[in-house]
């Protein structure tokens, strides 16, 4: 067969991800606190932008009629979520309150009229561990709430200021501080401190227990026995056996288990449990605490009841407060276009121009898309901002992106590293996404967060005479119509840290 070279025309269609569609990608995934930083550096590099500051004491509010259903009625979140196995009390139907036209993240300087300004009272001041929301005052501003770091010395010397009240013995703790080595052991011997500072030995190793008591469990032991037993009294989990445990760390390192159960006086299964207890502690606290840096969360997007007054439901809206406002400056174009003489000129401003007019509408674009995927949240979840956790309804990413009409993966970005502020603390939206669980009848659904709180909830009122096995929890949430298998129940229980019924039950008897 002969080889030959020809020359065909093909007509087809592709998808071509242009730098302008990746960078919109990369908007909505990002924070409004990264949004902030990206949106700084293009003022730097734009003639063209300028920051908006003619609103920056205003709010923009997101409270309009609910998104319109087919058929043009209003959309209504009064869905029965905890069905007939959940005995979700019966709601009043609530419009949630959102106007996707009105979003204002930059480029539009019309006003807007009217409008019930739904986030004028302080009411989310104690919102959680969002902090306080309290924006109209420079006193909580963002940047006056960031965490600075702290060294471990800055947080001890705070609690000595507190637990010691005599002024010299809060001075000898103070010097007890420079004898801490890297890993949070105290280096010194006590009789020798004791002389160098004119006191009795007692006093020292009062001051000295007192420290052992601080703020991270297992600083200021004197060797890695006396540090995991600091930890494990801080569990309130140093019992006999486990005291018997630390004090012979040399027969654990060799292996003995037979002369461990011997010497701390229990079984296979016990002395099994004590060991993995032992390796989940911090032989080196200090380390640990001085990478350990306290981050303030800031919400995206925050939401609050309407009154009676104003139709119930809920208004929702960005947090304008870490949202940037930027404007075209068409005057200043207009100004040196005029004078531009070099065609290298006039293209740079026609790309500058184009640049900004991109990013404010892909702006509001983003304001839009987080927005709808925030009220369609709440439209499903309102059962949890109503009754609390255990309504919490099992929800995917399709379901949400069904009704606004976008893909999974849009969604995904969207809820991704984005936070609400809630009536009931600040959650990150990917917190109301969740497997759900099937009732016994087959007729609800629990989502995976409330099966977690009901066995906790059974948990916390096991009394210690009755500790609940895993095959217990699997009865009483069968009771309470939830099918669910036990190596299910020991996977939640482990997730949420809570002991197995061996553990609990040797701390509830110690």
């Amino acid at each position: 067969m002969a080889i030959n070279q020809r020359l065909d025309i093909k007509q087809g269609q592709t998808l071509t991800m242009t730098p302008q569609l990746q960078q919109a990608i990369k908007l909505l995934q990002m924070s409004n606190i990264e949004l902030a930083e990206f949106v700084e550096a293009e003022l730097e590099k734009n003639p063209l932008l300028e920051r908006d500051d003619s609103m920056s004491t205003e709010r923009h509010e997101a409270d309009a009629p609910a998104p319109e259903a087919e058929g043009g009625e209003g959309l209504q979140a009064n869905e029965d979520l905890g069905g007939d196995a959940g005995d979700a009390p019966q709601r009043e139907e609530r419009e949630l309150d959102t106007d996707f036209e009105n979003v204002f993240t930059g480029g539009s300087m019309a006003e807007q009229e009217g409008g019930y300004d739904a986030f004028a009272t302080n009411s989310f001041s104690d919102v959680g561990k969002g902090g306080s929301l309290k924006f109209d005052d420079p006193e909580f501003g963002f940047e006056n709430t960031m965490a600075k770091e702290a060294t471990l010395r800055d947080y001890l010397e705070e609690q000595i200021a507190v637990d010691f009240d005599e002024n010299k013995d809060r001075a000898m703790a103070r010097l007890m501080l420079d004898y801490l080595d890297e890993s949070g052991y105290f280096r010194t011997d006590v009789g020798a401190l004791a002389e160098r500072l004119g006191t009795t030995k007692e006093r020292v190793e009062g001051i000295l227990a007192k420290l052992q008591d601080m703020d991270p469990a297992g600083l200021f032991a004197r060797n890695l026995s006396e540090c995991l037993a600091l930890q494990l009294k801080e569990q309130d989990r140093l019992d006999p056996a486990m005291q018997k445990l630390v004090e012979n760390l040399d027969v654990l390192a060799s292996h003995d288990l037979k002369k461990l159960k011997a010497l701390c006086g229990v079984d296979d299964a016990d002395l099994k449990e004590m060991i993995a207890e032992i390796k989940a502690l911090n032989p080196k606290p200090a380390l640990e605490f001085e990478h350990f840096v306290s981050q303030t969360v800031v919400p995206d997007v925050l939401m609050k009841p309407l009154p009676k007054s104003k139709g119930g439901g809920w208004a929702v809206e960005l947090n304008n407060d870490t949202l940037p406002r930027v404007l075209v400056n068409k005057r200043y174009y207009t100004e040196i276009s005029n004078s531009a003489k070099q065609k290298k000129d006039k293209e740079y401003l026609s790309e500058q121009l184009n640049t900004a007019n991109w990013l404010i509408k892909a702006m509001d674009q983003r304001a839009e898309t987080i927005l709808k995927t925030a009220s369609q949240i709440i439209l499903q979840q309102e059962d949890f901002f109503n009754y609390g956790v255990e309504y919490l309804k099992p929800l995917v990413l399709k379901d949400i992106a069904a009704v606004i009409g976008m893909h999974e993966s849009t969604v995904s970005r969207v809820t991704t590293n984005k936070y609400i502020g809630t009536p009931r603390g600040v959650f990150e939206l990917k917190y109301f996404f969740s497997s759900g669980v099937s009732s016994s009848d087959g007729n609800a659904e629990f989502s995976s967060e409330a099966v977690k709180s009901r066995i906790k909830g059974h948990i916390d009122a096991e009394p210690a005479a009755a500790i609940l096995s895993d095959d217990d929890l699997v009865e009483l949430l069968k009771k309470d119509g939830i099918e669910i298998a036990r190596r299910t129940v020991a996977k939640y229980r482990e997730a949420m840290k809570i002991p197995s019924s061996v553990q609990r039950r040797r701390i509830k008897n110690t």
